[in-house]
């Protein structure tokens, strides 16, 4: 009898141990089956990546302001280097950070850095919006310099200096910056002067020949614009702005501010991406 309560007691006990096992295997695969709808319910909500190209007389340290912004509200950020060299070779070295970037991405550019991301958003579906803050919206065939010169307003010319070049191949050209005495007016004309005099002392130059080079393409031609127009603008008259603007179809606002709209009203620049950023979820 011993013999036999003992098996029946193994047959319970293996009864017993197959429920626990089925119902902890239950449990992981409802834990599991929760974590995929989880994951799928993420992946949909996915923020883009917001790609941020400097222009002119500026770095990347420009758009800090922005980022804190945009990075409060969950949006990844990459502020790119700018060579300023060209429409061309300064598109082809953004493709190389856009290449790297998976998912979504949302472009903006400011001043000639709209050059450039019209020229490297173009032809890319993951590129879902492109927005311009006091930039350039070049046609095929047009340059910044043309654009510049379509409307009065820009005083620019009379604040630059320019420095020759030669580089290792022994071809020559010439860099632009603006005169440290005349950055804050031209260029910066709303932000504190502390902070002008680093962008002056830091500003890198852009080569003559970029801002002469014309466009071969135009993203924004065929994907949803927005545009931050900076009606006190010195570099880039606001005309010109608004004109190209409204040819892109673009959705305009306008701000009273300096060119460098970005430093001295970040949150207004970053509300303005946003907008692109959920418009083309």
């Amino acid at each position: 009898m011993a013999d036999i309560k003992g098996v029946r007691g193994q047959r319970i006990l293996a009864n017993a141990l197959s429920v626990v096992t089925a119902g902890v295997a239950v449990g992981v695969l409802a834990v599991v089956g929760t974590a995929s709808a989880s994951v799928e319910s993420s992946e949909k909500h996915v923020k883009p990546t917001i790609v941020l190209e400097h222009g002119a007389f500026a770095d990347a340290a420009s758009w800090n302001g922005v980022i804190k912004e945009l990075r409060r509200d969950g949006y990844p950020v990459i502020a790119a280097a700018n060579p300023l060299r060209g429409p061309a070779n300064d598109a082809a070295a953004l493709r190389s950070v856009l290449d790297h970037v998976e998912g979504p991405k949302i472009l903006v550019g400011h001043s000639y850095g709209g050059s450039v991301i019209s020229t490297a958003g173009a032809n890319d579906p993951q590129v879902k919006a492109l927005v311009y803050v006091a930039a350039f919206l070049p046609a095929p065939g047009e340059s910044a310099l043309e654009l510049t010169n379509k409307y009065p307003g820009s005083t620019l010319p009379n604040a630059l200096d320019a420095v020759p070049f030669t580089l290792p191949g022994g071809a020559t050209g010439t860099d632009l910056y603006i005169r440290t005495a005349k950055f804050r007016q031209q260029f910066a004309a709303d932000v504190p002067a502390d902070t002008a005099a680093l962008m002056a002392a830091t500003q890198r130059p852009i080569a003559q020949a970029a801002l002469e080079e014309k466009a071969e393409v135009a993203a924004w031609q065929n994907k949803p614009v927005w545009s931050v127009v900076a009606t006190q603008d010195l570099n880039i008259p606001v005309e010109a702005q608004r004109f190209m603007s409204r040819r892109a179809h673009a959705h305009i606002t306008e701000v009273r501010a300096s060119h460098s709209v970005a430093v001295s009203h970040p949150k207004t620049v970053a509300d303005v991406i946003e907008d692109a950023a959920r418009a083309t979820r």
